[in-house]
């Protein structure tokens, strides 16, 4: 695989894992009540921004609170999350979130679609299937 074969694949897996994002933050805006993102555009951006945010403060807002996280037995990561969340939000115009306990929940949804759809895209974007594989005539004891 030559160097170009390379970077197209790596930008191919970006653009489905933006799409991936902005497909929970979509999720998010329709099950959860305090969250709203107003057109397509911005969802797009806040996708965006949300992996930018993830990749830069959330580490940070982790290693902070990690004596916290500790002691709630890793539970203090749902508000570590929906505190990225709300990061998103206060920098975006077109996202609003009404208070902490949506962005939480958000973040748990749009956490639980990225899983899901990631189970289906490599790392290079390529869509992986998984298939039974049956096996006769073999005996496990």
């Amino acid at each position: 695989m030559g160097p170009l074969a390379r970077e197209e694949a790596a930008l191919r897996g970006f653009f489905f894992r933006l799409l991936i994002t902005a497909l929970g933050l979509w999720a998010a805006a329709r099950i959860v009540p305090g969250v709203q993102i107003d057109g397509w555009g911005n969802l797009l951006v806040a996708a965006l921004l949300l992996g930018v945010v993830n990749a830069v403060i959330r580490p940070v807002i982790l290693i902070l609170t990690l004596p916290l996280t500790v002691l709630t037995l890793g539970l203090f990561i749902l508000v570590v999350n929906g505190i990225s969340l709300s990061v998103v939000a206060w920098l975006m115009p077109g996202f609003t979130l009404s208070g902490l306990g949506s962005a939480i929940l958000g973040s748990i949804i749009v956490g639980l679609t990225s899983w899901f759809a990631s189970t289906f895209v490599g790392g290079s974007g390529r869509i992986e299937r998984y298939r039974r594989i049956e096996v006769t005539g073999r005996r496990v004891d």
